[in-house]
């Protein structure tokens, strides 16, 4: 057996990876292996995320704020999309393949500059669609380039290194080009609106299915490890969830400009915060990465669905955004659509919640059907009251109680049963 060296020379500990960076072969990670965790690479590459979606919540908000319904939603869903595919993209490969050499880490450079790109482009894609003649996602394409060139070249690399998936990584090194060459195709076209939107549905399912069938070949797909990808995915649900935070200092910062201190700025801050720590509470109850680990083919329903987690947190944030301008008066909806804007994403959080963690067990429990109407009753609670006459502040604080029904059900009854659901899972 051979013996894995540092920079130096020396011998490294067995199992431990090397100190230095030099060109290391890409042959897949184990995918059991022991306490495997993000790296900081992994951490910096997330950072840039915070932007993209920083960006997207505040075009998001001023097109609601308008009263601009269909290009602000539009927008969003397909921002969001974009956000989360182009982080989908890197973190699956790096769960299966970060040797952390010097390419990698370039092309992990690389892939953050495009994501910033992406970024830089939303302001121009949510004009163009509450113009409503053509779609100017131009900028967000060329970050795609941008970030396509360094995966197309680490599956390339993959494909040289790893003979026993060889044409897996080849797959997706043709999807992901292919497609690319899609979206180029689709800007220079220019057609309008209407087919541009048709087309664009293509892409979206054809990018969807390209690691669906890369997966399913004939290979068994990659080493992808079931606790680190777990870990990944609630690294980026605290990241989107920054995104309520923010709106909620927007929106305090409102208060104050407008109030001073009061028992509203209080109502808003404690709300905004217990909003933002509920969802991140009943988010981790969720045992993916055991559930995962034994059954690796329910990976892609429980990834994929985690869309509308992404989407429910953003929205929410982006809501609070339109509760700042609402509460600065310059809002041209009333106080109950602005509302609105916070209520819907966390009943989408919801629903996904749940249903992610009914199909991830493929269990019914009677149980969690209470919880879920019990959180979704709070919700109306919060726009009934406002609806009649309650202040944004009690609003908030109402809307921040939804995920603690959930809270209170786990802590109390329903850690019991998912333990049991567990037993049943694994006895099968």
């Amino acid at each position: 057996m051979s013996e894995t060296t540092t920079g130096d020379g020396q011998a490294a500990a067995p199992g431990r990876p090397p100190l230095d960076h030099r060109l290391r072969r890409m042959t897949g990670r184990d995918p059991n292996e022991a306490h495997r965790s993000a790296t900081p690479l992994e951490l910096l590459f997330d950072l840039t995320f915070v932007v993209a979606f920083s960006a997207a919540g505040a075009q998001t908000a001023h097109l609601l704020e308008l009263g601009h319904w269909m290009p602000a939603i539009g927008g969003f869903l397909f921002a969001v999309f974009a956000i989360w595919w182009a982080w989908i993209n890197y973190s699956w490969l790096a769960s299966a393949y970060d040797n952390d050499d010097i390419f990698f880490r370039v092309a992990t450079m690389v892939e953050m500059l495009g994501v910033l790109v992406l970024a830089l482009g939303l302001p121009a894609l949510f004009h163009s669609l509450d113009e409503g003649e053509y779609v100017d996602n131009g900028v967000v394409v060329a970050g795609y380039v941008v970030m396509r060139v360094a995966t197309i070249a680490l599956w390339l690399r993959v494909a040289k290194h790893d003979a026993a998936r060889r044409r897996t990584a080849l797959t997706y090194a043709v999807a992901v080009a292919v497609i690319q060459l899609g979206w180029i195709v689709l800007i220079f076209v220019n057609l309008p609106l209407g087919p541009t939107l048709a087309l664009t549905a293509v892409l979206v399912a054809l990018e969807l299915l390209g690691p669906y069938v890369a997966e399913h070949g004939r290979e068994g797909g990659t080493p992808w490890h079931a606790h680190h990808i777990a870990e990944r995915y609630g690294l980026l649900v605290i990241i989107t969830l920054g995104e309520i935070i923010l709106g909620t200092i927007l929106a305090i910062s409102a208060v104050i400009d407008a109030q001073d201190w009061s028992l509203e700025t209080i109502a808003v801050a404690f709300g905004g915060t217990a909003l933002a720590f509920g969802l991140w509470w009943v988010y981790f109850t969720m045992p993916s990465g055991k559930v995962l680990h034994r059954f690796r083919e329910r990976g892609f329903v429980w990834g994929y669905l985690h869309y509308f987690i992404f989407v429910g947190l953003a929205g929410a944030g982006a809501g609070l955004h339109v509760a700042a301008y609402e509460i600065e008066g310059v809002a041209h909806i009333g106080i109950v659509q602005a509302l609105l804007t916070v209520v819907v994403p966390v009943g989408i959080f919801m629903v996904a919640l749940f249903t992610i963690y009914s199909l991830l067990l493929r269990q019914f429990d009677p149980f969690h059907i209470w919880l879920f109407i019990g959180s979704i009753a709070v919700l109306v609670l919060a726009v009934v009251a406002v609806a009649a006459g309650a202040s944004f502040g009690v609003g908030i604080l109402i809307t921040a109680a939804s995920p603690f029904v959930v809270v209170v059900g786990y802590e109390t009854v329903g850690h019991r049963h998912q333990a049991a659901a567990l037993e049943r899972a694994f006895a099968s």
